[in-house]
């Protein structure tokens, strides 16, 4: 009788703990209609803990933003640097993958890679995507105060650096990691001087970093950062980062963590 009166204990407390749990959520959920891409698009949203429609915001966007990318992890920096009163509260936008070869890439002029990467070339449409869809639709829906940072990694690391070249005014905030600069023999950093020469007059800052990584894709950062740093313009400050512990799987939540800082920490 005491085992048949413990048993039915344990039951009701299981039921009880069941009953009591809830949803554990870190952000919002936008699904939005690309007439540039022709598919649905998902948007991952990092709202600040004090987050007030009547406060304004920077806003982050982040590529390789799907939950189970780099979403939580980067949510995760800003939400401890906010945590800290290191830098200001700010929304993170995470734009979901769903062919980042197609996306992130331009077209390549090398043979083998269209045939190794079928679908890839399909930059400049997302770059549309981004400009006339993602950025509207997000500052119609959140308060943000007209600062604009896009973080991108590797092949997100080209796409941030074929916008900063060809539509620097998209954003006034570049956080570029490990730059996938060898496409197409990189073609794109051929195109370094009429880049600098359209730099937009507001102020810009640009952080870029590398790891431990294949020696072209360090050598094509650090030359990144001197083509920008020798540009000399009065409007962009431009830092880089060697960050000689990490490689190419380990180094965005390292690099992140000290380009927002780097980026927002002086504000």
């Amino acid at each position: 009788m005491f085992r048949l009166f413990i048993l039915t204990l344990c039951f009701l407390l299981i039921g009880n703990n069941l009953q009591a749990q809830q949803p554990f959520s870190i952000g919002v959920t936008h699904t939005i209609a690309s007439s540039t891409l022709g598919e649905e698009r998902t948007l991952n949203v990092y709202l600040p803990v004090n987050y007030s429609d009547t406060s304004v915001y920077p806003i982050i966007y982040l590529l390789d933003g799907s939950a189970d990318e780099d979403f939580v992890h980067v949510s995760g920096v800003l939400q401890f640097f906010n945590l800290q009163q290191m830098i200001p509260e700010a929304i993170i936008v995470g734009i979901a993958n769903v062919d980042r070869k197609r996306d992130f890439c331009f077209p390549t002029t090398i043979e083998q890679d269209k045939i190794d990467f079928p679908t890839t070339g399909g930059s400049e449409k997302f770059i549309q995507f981004l400009e006339q869809e993602v950025i509207p639709f997000i500052e119609k829906t959140y308060p943000e105060n007209g600062s604009k940072t896009l973080i991108g990694q590797s092949l997100g690391g080209l796409l941030a650096t074929e916008i900063l070249f060809k539509k620097p005014q998209l954003f006034n905030q570049y956080l570029i990691v490990s730059p996938s600069l060898w496409w197409d023999n990189e073609s794109l950093l051929n195109l370094s001087d009429k880049a600098m020469e359209q730099l937009p007059s507001n102020n810009m800052k640009i952080f870029i970093a590398v790891g431990k990584e294949h020696k072209v894709m360090v050598r094509d950062a650090k030359k990144l950062y001197r083509i920008i740093k020798q540009a000399d313009k009065n409007n962009v400050e431009v830092q880089f980062r060697y960050l000689k512990n990490e490689d190419h799987a380990t180094i965005l939540h390292n690099a992140t963590y000290a380009g927002l800082l780097w980026l927002f920490g002086n504000k």
